[in-house]
């Protein structure tokens, strides 16, 4: 440690790795391609279908096998990226996602295209918790972390909604396998510049075996919560089926926590949970990105099917939102990150946003995109942005750097689970509110224009029952914050005393109470 790091002790005892900015543009780039793929392959989804073939039933399988290879396997990944090294367990990610990636664009049939899909999710759940956690290990100083999750942050909210667009650009302009294809470019930049750029810090692996029950129960859990969710959207919640796979998900989970508290290595510590603070974060991230990832899709659907635009109008109409995002997190929440605790950034975030979809509930089908959507977008992205950078530190703060990939992985887990909930749940909200209002209001139309009207009249009246839903989940995302998170403003010092010497000699920032 130099002299001047002893002599001010509000200084880190060491500023991180001299490449970490150069790191920062790789793993970024990485992200950019995960969360890309998780909305370009939607706005493709319907050339494609024709192209292979694929039947109605089937359909929602392009999109189902890669939440369930990601979601599922994201726990396994985070502590395979633990034991393996976080550089190579991302390395690897990225050439599997390429790979993947080419096999789904020149897929000449629907199994080769399911199988490609759950590839590149597979390698996108080794890849993600590694992006994460080498961030947390190589960013030690709180203001430049601050920072450095402040960027990853905006990618992670924003990449979504760019993908709408480059979804729309080259669906429309060259071919739905571009979709796939451009990912492969991404991936090799990310891969090389990884290999040569990051040097992960000594001491943070950890070297315990594979606790394989642990993987097993947590993978087939979260596989059968993801599958019951998307099997409820379009078989019904009172399916068989359905049922039988929340139950067997409740019992694998309950199962996965018991073992986890007795097995000697755990996949999932449960210290990484238990502590309020990460707890309060998952749990809040989690509940966010259903009201999120929902709106997506009944926005999608209102710009394209009630309002007639093109893919790539639609993909532009989601810019305020990027843009409100990028100030969120890059201006509100790394400027304040330090100067104030996480919990108050994250509950006020939550509310903003909540205040956006407020505005959302008052669509009609001749609703203005300037004084209705424009506003409520700039509002959910600022509101989402900003909450989003605290949560993405605090969600691996102070954690040992043995459990760095793991925690990680954890708001991976969040995000993807939350995103597969939030599709199916509030898509069978809004479908029960359509079909009951053209039920109680068809007789009243006589021709077949006004019936067309009232068609869309239920359509818009789902989406928007199903965006007080949303409302709703943000609020109580906003308490969950306020009560659990009770992080102060993060310290920089050194953990002291510790007994970890590990933890100590990486200068992990810790949570002042």
């Amino acid at each position: 440690m130099s002299d001047t790091a002893a002599k001010a002790p509000g200084l880190p005892a060491q500023s991180g790795d001299p490449n970490r900015w150069k790191a920062l543009v790789f793993i970024a780039l990485a992200q950019l391609m995960v969360v890309l793929d998780a909305t370009i392959v939607n706005i493709a989804l319907p050339s494609a279908q024709q192209d292979l073939g694929i039947s109605d039933g089937n359909r929602q399988w392009v999109v189902t096998a890669y939440a369930l290879a990601f979601g599922g396997l994201l726990l396994f990944g985070g502590r395979i990226a633990d034991l393996w090294g976080r550089k190579r367990a991302f390395v690897v990610g990225l050439i599997g996602f390429a790979a993947a990636s080419a096999l789904g664009g020149a897929a000449t049939n629907e199994a080769m295209m399911f199988g490609a899909r759950a590839l590149q999710g597979v390698f996108g759940a080794l890849l993600a918790p590694a992006a994460l956690s080498l961030l947390a290990v190589m960013f030690t100083d709180a203001k430049e972390r601050a920072k450095a999750f402040g960027i990853y942050g905006a990618i992670a909210g924003g990449g979504g909604a760019v993908g709408f667009i480059l979804g729309g650009v080259l669906t429309e302009y060259m071919d739905w396998r571009w979709t796939f294809f451009v990912n492969i470019p991404f991936a090799i930049a990310a891969a090389l510049g990884a290999y040569f750029v990051i040097r992960e810090p000594e001491g943070g692996r950890n070297r315990n075996p594979l606790d394989i029950p642990g993987v097993l129960l947590s993978t087939l859990g979260l596989v059968a919560l993801v599958y019951g969710f998307t099997r409820a959207e379009s078989n019904g919640w009172g399916d068989s089926t359905t049922v039988g796979m929340f139950v067997a998900s409740a019992v694998l989970l309950i199962a996965f926590v018991i073992t986890e508290a007795r097995v000697k290595a755990p996949l999932l510590p449960l210290r990484v949970i238990t502590d309020r603070n990460r707890g309060g974060v998952y749990l809040s991230l989690g509940i966010a990105i259903i009201a999120m990832f929902g709106t997506f899709l009944f926005l999608t659907y209102y710009l394209q099917i009630v309002k007639g635009y093109t893919p790539i109008k639609t993909g532009f109409a989601f810019m305020p939102m990027i843009v409100g995002m990028m100030v969120g997190s890059t201006q509100i929440g790394t400027r304040l990150m330090t100067r104030v605790p996480a919990r108050l950034l994250m509950g006020p975030g939550f509310l903003v946003a909540a205040i956006g979809m407020l505005l959302m509930t008052q669509l009609e089908i001749g609703s203005s995109y300037a004084s209705t959507i424009l506003p409520a977008m700039l509002l959910l992205g600022l509101g989402m942005g900003t909450a989003f950078m605290p949560a993405m530190s605090l969600a691996t703060l102070g954690v040992e750097p043995r459990d760095a990939g793991v925690a990680s992985a954890m708001v991976n887990t969040s995000q993807q689970v939350g995103g597969a909930i939030g599709t199916a749940l509030l898509n069978t909200i809004a479908a029960s509110a359509t079909t009951t209002y053209i039920a109680d209001h068809i007789g009243s139309a006589t021709s077949p224009s006004q019936q067309q009207l009232v068609q869309l009249q239920g359509q818009v009246h789902g989406y928007t029952n199903a965006i007080w839903f949303a409302v709703g989940m943000l609020v109580l995302a906003a308490v969950i914050v306020m009560v659990l998170v009770n992080a102060g403003k993060p310290d920089t010092s050194a953990v002291a005393g510790s007994g970890d010497a590990v933890e100590d000699e990486l200068a992990v920032p810790v949570v002042a109470h």
